[in-house]
Order: C-alpha cells, then structure tokens, then sequence
C-alpha cells in the first residue's frame, strides 16, 4: 500500500502489551476511514511486543514502529509528546494498546469536524471485562450534538463531560503550545486537555459510543484505584497544575473552587484544599472553616451521613 499524507494520526504507546496489541491493530485497520497513520511508540517493552507488530508492520506501511527516545521520559505522556512530533495528519488521536476502536470512530469525527469551524470532536467510551467480540460494538444512527467551548469547562473538569485520553480526535495545531507534562504518570490527559481546552477553542461532543476501553487491574487507572503512591502523587500533582492554570487565566469559578474542595476531603489531601484557597484568595475566616474542618473531618463526617439518611426517610 503506498504511503500518502495522512489526514489522521492515531499514537499509540506501548508496553509490554504483546498479548493484547494485536486486537487494538485489528481494530484500527478495520476502521472505515482509510486515511490514517498510526504511530506506534514502544516505551521500553521487554516481552515480545516487536515481535507480533512485525507482521502489521510488513504489510500495511500506515502502521509505524519508533522507540522511545532519550528526549523523552518514560511513560504515556514521553511517548505521546514523540508521536505529536512525528505526526503528519492535520488531525491526531490517542489509541491505548488494549483497546477496540468501533470502525466508524475517525469516519464520524472527521465528518463533524469538516463541517464546521471546530478544533475537536468528543466521544463517549465504554468499558468491557474479558474477551472482546464484535456483538460488543453498539450501534446507534442517531446521536445528540453539543456545542464545547470555554462555558463547558467547568463540566470538563469536574468530570460531568469525560475527557478521556483516547476519546477525542484533535486538530493537530492545538498541541502546537501545548504538550503532555512529562512528570506525570496519572491523569496527564486531564491536566493537559484542560490547558488547551481553558484558551477559548471550541469543539463538539457526540453523544455516541465509539471506543470501548478494556478494564484490567495493570492499567494506569486500574493501578491509581489500588493505591499505588506513583499514580497517587502524579493525581496530586496534576490537581495543582488545574488549579495554578485556571487561577493564571481567571477562571477559578466558585463552583470549581468547591469541586477541588471537595476532592480534597475525599482524597484526604490537605495540600489541595491548602491550594485551592491560596489560589483563589479566600479570606482568612474561609480559609480556618475549610482547614479546621478538615482536621474534624473524621469526626464530623459520620454525623453528614446520618443527617443525610434522617433527610432522606
């Protein structure tokens, strides 16, 4: 298949993922748009990963193998950070290497965001456990639209509107001044796509699954929710660079300033709450009631959940 300019590039980290690869590359060669590259950037596997790559390699030249380089750390964000660099499609798109990709997914988005003046389109995703199968992908012709610019922030970054990693196709330009902070090892697309998100640009949101992410206890999230201190630290870190960023720009909102709050208390991290205060220039009474609070959170925490239960009967 010769090679063209490609208006898509999927990058694609991996590692060690020898077992699992091979149905994420079906996935992507099954995909009905046909004008992509995918980038593929091997973060210092040492099982067989090369190996079973070679055959996709060989016989369809859209698939590109690199190695993580030495100007890059290791981790998803090193790797994703080579891939934008390599990149030559006017749009990219990230692909994890355990997951299925529905076939319309760059069909669908490329058709959206050739209609209208916008710099990405946002899907949903669904987990699966287990063996993947075709009768998994859901099928749906009809689908809701929503417009995404800087009034939707707040839902981007509470969560009430996911941006997953690997479920929005961009425009390539806007990582031009902004790139994956390579310190972090959890939550680097949250943090980076706020960024680029919190200057203004406007995108669209479809309201239909196109990307079906394997749930297993090896992945970043999978390892985060077990408690490993390295995925707990980057969350850390990546709260406070929201925080600083929308504090720099004006926009930490009053509801924003009681999200980070909030996950302050749920994840038993004083250092956010002290941040979000310091940020947002809360006066002093406001900042003892949230710092005291949280010293008496233990206590009081029980009583908020039987005042609840007596609320609710």
């Amino acid at each position: 298949m010769p090679k063209n300019t490609p208006q898509v590039s999927i990058i694609m980290a991996t590692y060690n993922r020898a077992h699992l690869v091979e149905e994420t590359l079906e996935s992507i060669l099954n995909q009905s748009f046909k004008n992509w590259e995918c980038l593929i950037i091997d973060d210092g596997s040492s099982d067989n990963t090369h190996e079973i790559l070679q055959p996709y390699l060989l016989k369809d030249s859209r698939f590109n193998y690199y190695k993580r380089n030495e100007d890059h750390k290791k981790g998803l964000p090193g790797c994703r950070n080579q891939g934008l660099e390599i990149a030559e499609g006017e749009y990219v798109i990230f692909f994890d290497d355990d997951d299925i990709v529905h076939p319309d997914n760059l069909k669908i988005c490329t058709e959206l965001l050739a209609v209208k003046d916008l710099f990405f389109c946002r899907y949903n995703k669904k987990h699966f456990l287990g063996e993947w199968n075709s009768e998994k992908f859901i099928e749906e012709n009809m689908f809701s639209t929503l417009t995404v610019d800087i009034d939707q922030l707040e839902n981007v970054i509470t969560g009430k509107l996911p941006f997953a990693s690997c479920t929005v196709l961009w425009k390539k330009t806007c990582f031009e001044a902004h790139k994956f902070n390579e310190e972090l090892l959890y939550a680097e697309e949250w943090e980076c796509y706020s960024r680029i998100l919190s200057t203004g640009i406007k995108g669209i949101s479809i309201n239909k699954v196109l990307y079906y992410n394997r749930k297993h206890p090896n992945s970043n999230t999978g390892e985060f929710y077990n408690n490993d201190p390295v995925r707990r630290a980057s969350n850390l870190k990546a709260i406070k660079l929201v925080i600083n960023n929308l504090s720099k720009k004006g926009l930490l909102s009053p509801t924003l300033l009681q999200y980070f709050i909030r996950t302050g208390f749920f994840l038993k991290e004083i250092s956010i709450i002290e941040e979000v205060l310091e940020q947002s220039n809360a006066g002093v009474f406001k900042k003892y009631k949230y710092l005291f609070g949280f010293i008496l959170y233990p206590v009081l925490k029980p009583l908020f959940n039987l005042k609840a239960k007596l609320k609710k009967s």
